[in-house]
């Protein structure tokens, strides 16, 4: 009986199932207490009238019905989208276009990668976006140049035209990630395409148009998800470089959610913006994938 014991011991012990649990346990447990419990509250507060550290109380649709009269949330949308419709495009244009000039071949190809990649580790960063801030100040050196030109009195932050571009092109630098995906697919595609393309007296034009493009095409279509997402939920240089300003202009959805949950204290009205703006990544992103098959191409 002791020899049977130690056999179902040993057999449980050496289940692939369990061995498998116990290694992702504690990617479970994460998963659990940092994102799924926190989502099933947040959806139980945004019917609440709920403030930090007191009694939650129920109020059903009614912070949802307080947004449609909202203008600051109404006006933080209409920027947000802004933002991405103009910065996500830019920087997977720059993405792709240095992609390319570092997938030809040379002896340092793995450096110039590392270097153009380091820009995302830190972009995200406060300290980046203080230097962000100087950069484009009223006293900062790209101010400085454009007065030198005869643009007197030219000021980003106090523009509600331009404030945004500084933060455009804070993202678009930190195109690192993308630049590697891109690279990555660029040297699958076969060099045999190529070669019959130019023999058929296609030109380089052409070749990008007819060949580049549809069969990196997938990817194109990944690497636009996940920017999109990524643009939706900017957050720190909006709060750092211009805090939503002047006059809203960059007072984007992240941004204003945050101000309502912890500087009005206004969790519950918070939640439910924050429910809100799911709900419009889940719509673009559902949009993108079902007119895909229109513009995406697979070799197989």
């Amino acid at each position: 009986m002791q020899a049977a014991k130690q056999t179902r011991k040993g057999s449980f012990l050496h289940n692939d199932n369990v061995v498998g649990y116990i290694f992702a346990a504690p990617f479970i447990i994460s998963f659990l207490c940092l994102t799924l419990i926190p989502m099933a509250l947040s959806l139980y507060y945004s019917f609440c009238n709920y403030k930090i550290g007191a009694a939650p109380e129920w109020i059903g649709i009614q912070n949802f019905a307080n947004l449609l009269k909202d203008g600051t949330f109404t006006n933080s949308l209409l920027v947000t989208i802004q933002y991405v419709a103009i910065g996500v495009p830019l920087k997977l244009v720059f993405a792709l276009f240095v992609a390319m000039l570092l997938t030809r071949p040379t002896r340092v190809q793995g450096l110039y990668r590392a270097i153009y990649y380091i820009p995302s580790l830190i972009g995200g960063s406060v300290a980046v976006a203080l230097v962000w801030k100087q950069l484009f100040g009223s006293r900062g050196p790209v101010v400085s140049l454009i007065k030198a030109l005869g643009a007197t009195g030219f000021n980003f932050f106090g523009s509600t035209t331009w404030a945004f571009l500084p933060l455009v092109l804070c993202n678009a630098w930190q195109f690192g990630s993308s630049m590697l995906i891109f690279a990555s697919g660029l040297k699958q595609i076969s060099k045999e395409y190529y070669e019959a393309a130019e023999i058929d007296g296609a030109g380089a034009v052409k070749r990008f148009f007819s060949i580049t493009l549809p069969i990196l095409s997938p990817i194109i279509l990944f690497n636009l998800i996940m920017q999109l997402i990524s643009g939706f939920m900017t957050f720190t240089q909006a709060q750092i470089i211009t805090d939503g300003g002047p006059n809203y202009a960059t007072n984007y959805i992240a941004l204003n959610i945050f101000k309502e949950g912890f500087s009005f204290q206004h969790m519950g009205y918070a939640c439910a913006q924050s429910w809100v703006m799911l709900l419009i990544m889940a719509a673009v992103t559902g949009i993108i994938f079902k007119t895909s098959s229109h513009w995406t191409f697979y070799e197989n």
